[in-house]
């Protein structure tokens, strides 16, 4: 019997699917499998390559099938779809990974841990608050509109229309004051929750020697460092800065042909809260700097001068990710270039 090489494992949620393929190719097997008896299969299995798509549940699976020896690979759906033949069902998608995962080049999702997954929860359950905060008050925005009520932009300019809800002689009316109230009333309670969470991220940054010297980038807080120590691949995973930055979704995207270069918008791919922290920090260092100036002659100065704003703080994320991609291989803290005289 042939023995098999590599199995293509595609998940569900009650009924997944294994196609077994020797290491000339050959199919070995395909086989449904029930939930209960996947562990089964693959404790039954010689040590193989066990490859899957990387989507909710599969680094438990990850954990779990590597438990019998098997070597475990995540792939991106983006790279399992070329290799789907016509029609598209449980069996040609299993096929498909399998395919993909004896490619020589192609890229791999590293499993995460329990702590690893653990960690990222709290910055996910964060995005979830925050989203509700930003709902609530852009309904008592909408709401208090109605009777010519107004207030500047932003969370720190609400209580100005919080105040008139609160006030009994404002012009707001008796029915609609109680139902706006519930709404102050959730907004102040998901204020509390996010004060809780911002705190524990701010501990957990503390008392980590990474996260501390991460810290020392300009632009990169607690946040910030805790949540690359949380939602970032291992720095070894990337052969350079430049990947980690690609990775985060902050290089162009490619159009080339012909010889000739032709670079577009921020391809946006990789870890979106990572990015979307990355952006707002250099935003805030490139907003204080046209503020309270930089030093003459220093880079963040030069791409002022010539440069549109918005393309200096993307271009300032991008060098700091690859600023953090160089902390995280070397161990070491960061240290200001110097300005030439």
């Amino acid at each position: 019997m042939t023995e098999v090489s590599t199995i293509g494992l595609d998940l569900a949620k009650n009924v997944f699917q294994a196609h077994g393929a020797s290491a000339a190719g050959d199919v070995v097997f395909r086989r449904k499998l029930r939930r209960d008896q996947v562990l089964g299969f693959f404790a039954a299995q010689p040590p193989c390559l066990v490859a899957m798509e990387a989507c909710p549940g599969a680094h438990y699976w990850g954990r779990e099938i590597g438990k019998f020896g098997h070597t475990v690979r995540l792939i991106a759906p983006a790279y399992v779809k070329p290799f789907v033949k016509r029609q598209k069902n449980d069996a040609a998608d299993a096929e498909a990974i399998c395919e993909a995962a004896q490619r020589p080049t192609m890229r791999f999702v590293a499993v995460k841990s329990e702590a690893k997954q653990a960690s990222a929860v709290v910055f996910r359950t964060r995005d979830i608050l925050v989203g509700q905060r930003t709902q609530l008050i852009n309904a008592i925005r909408g709401h208090l509109s109605e009777y010519g009520l107004i207030a500047p932009q932003g969370p720190f300019h609400v209580g100005r229309l919080i105040a008139h809800i609160e006030d009994p002689t404002s012009s707001v009316p008796e029915a609609a004051r109680s139902c706006l109230a519930l709404l102050v009333e959730g907004l102040r309670h998901l204020q509390e929750q996010i004060g809780a969470l911002d705190a524990e991220i701010s501990a957990r940054a503390k008392a980590d020697d990474t996260t501390r010297r991460l810290m020392t980038v300009p632009g990169i807080g607690p946040l910030i460092a805790t949540a690359i120590e949380a939602l970032a691949p291992p720095a070894e995973t990337f052969r350079s800065g430049r990947d980690f930055a690609a990775w985060v979704g902050l290089t162009p995207v490619q159009r080339s042909m012909g010889g000739k270069e032709r670079l577009g918008r921020t391809s946006r791919m990789g870890e979106r809260t990572l990015r979307r922290l990355l952006i707002i920090a250099a935003s805030a260092v490139v907003r204080w700097a046209k503020r309270k100036g930089v030093a003459k002659g220093s880079w963040l100065g030069r791409m002022l001068e010539r440069k549109p704003p918005m393309l200096v703080i993307v271009a300032l994320a991008n060098k700091n990710a690859r600023i953090v991609w160089a902390l995280l291989t070397k161990g070491e803290s960061y240290r200001a270039p110097a300005v030439p005289a």
